[in-house]
């Protein structure tokens, strides 16, 4: 029998969920108490933390994306941000028209629930104010990351890519192991004050909408990238197939890239566009996950009756394509990128962090696949490209292995 450290995230989350609504039937409120005060306590932590992780992670990213500027790879990292915001329009647009009649009883009931927690109360909490707001740490990472691209020195430059690694250890050593405990928590407050019902009735309804929505997806960028590669789409993302279903498994593009490049090759790409192309999109490509968090996020501001106008959701969704990039390789890392933005531009405190964590992790493995496939349709695009320009005799930048 596995032990339970070697489990993935996923069963462990789903494990916390249930485990959180049978306790709380039976837990009396001074231990309820104790998971509370966890959860204030880590929920603290994140609001320190998230900002360093911004910043940590941006900055870095900005200026490795910079330093291998060719023409070819900046085309590359364009179709790869506009991908990833489109499907968050779509998200978008699509939970505007569907979630108020699926949810609206469950919007209503969602709505009065406190997440703060009022009926149960941390013994203490431990203030642990955050260096600078989400805001700031934004803008600081957008300019480090293209100072870095022009700097000459290399002393900040490994001082940045060293403080990424500290993030990604903080994330992986920390945080990631104790979100199910989070969880646990959050579910089992909810459930002592008798406010899971609704809570699971919008999960599945949710659940069911943005698996459709990630499957149109798919079909669209291959219909696109069809059209513009002169390929069958339905027959390109067949054959893309191997790559999704591993990444079902590994719930890792890093993991994934070496059977998303080889069926990209059998798709017709040449080998060379495949090897910088698959890695990179792998890291800046997350247009099925930007699906999921525009579309949890709605239902959990709708829920809420915090503010889901256009301009609202047009702004948020154009800066999560950008930190996007940032998100780290590990399962979960897109949302943990994703809760500075939730919080400082959608107004979610910790417990609608908590429900997002919750809701995104549910569904992980199959965002992380919708990438991957969605990668395989770029490659079609980017070797096109390349090819009209080799026949038309332009000089071609050496793309680098990203």
């Amino acid at each position: 029998m596995k032990r339970l450290k070697d489990w993935g995230l996923l069963p462990k989350v789903l494990i916390a969920i249930v485990l959180g609504i049978l306790c709380s039937f039976f837990f009396p409120s001074g231990l309820a108490r104790c998971f509370i005060t966890f959860n204030s306590i880590f929920s603290n932590f994140l609001g320190l933390f998230i900002p360093i992780l911004i910043l940590g992670l941006i900055a870095p990213g900005i200026f490795e994306l910079g330093k291998g500027a060719g023409k070819l790879l900046l085309i590359t990292a364009l179709i790869a941000y506009l991908s990833t915001v489109l499907a968050g329009f779509f998200s978008y647009f699509t939970c505007r028209a569907t979630y108020p009649a699926l949810l609206g009883k469950a919007a209503v009931s969602l709505g009065n629930i406190d997440m703060t927690g009022n009926m149960l109360k941390p013994f203490f909490t431990i203030e642990m104010p955050p260096l600078m707001n989400v805001t700031t740490a934004l803008v600081l990472a957008f300019v480090l990351g293209l100072a870095l691209v022009g700097s000459k020195g290399d002393t900040f430059k490994h001082v940045m890519l060293e403080l990424r690694e500290v993030v990604f250890l903080v994330i992986q050593n920390v945080i990631i192991p104790l979100l199910p405990l989070f969880i646990f928590g959050i579910f089992l407050e909810m459930g002592v004050e008798g406010n899971v019902t609704p809570v699971l009735g919008m999960f599945v309804k949710i659940i069911v909408i943005i698996f459709v929505m990630h499957i149109t997806v798919l079909v669209l960028q291959f219909c696109i990238a069809g059209a513009i590669a002169h390929k069958n789409p339905f027959k390109a993302l067949w054959t893309m197939l191997p790559a999704y279903v591993t990444a079902l498994g590994t719930q890792s593009s890093a993991a994934t890239i070496p059977v998303t490049r080889a069926q990209s090759i059998k798709n017709g790409v040449n080998p060379d566009v495949a090897d910088f192309v698959v890695p990179l999109c792998a890291t800046i490509h997350m247009s099925c996950s930007i699906l999921k968090i525009v579309a949890c996020a709605y239902a959990i501001s709708l829920s809420m009756g915090l503010n889901v106008s256009f301009s609202t959701y047009a702004v948020f969704i154009l800066m999560l394509g950008i930190t996007m990039i940032a998100a780290p390789g590990v399962p979960g890392g897109a949302i943990m990128a994703a809760l500075g933005l939730l919080s400082s531009m959608l107004g979610f405190d910790a417990g609608m962090q908590g429900l997002m964590i919750a809701l995104y992790i549910a569904m992980d493995s199959f965002g992380t696949a919708g990438n991957v496939t969605g990668d395989g349709a770029i490659a079609l695009i980017i070797n096109k490209i390349k090819n009209k320009n080799t026949n038309s005799g332009e000089p071609q930048d050496r793309p680098l292995p990203a």
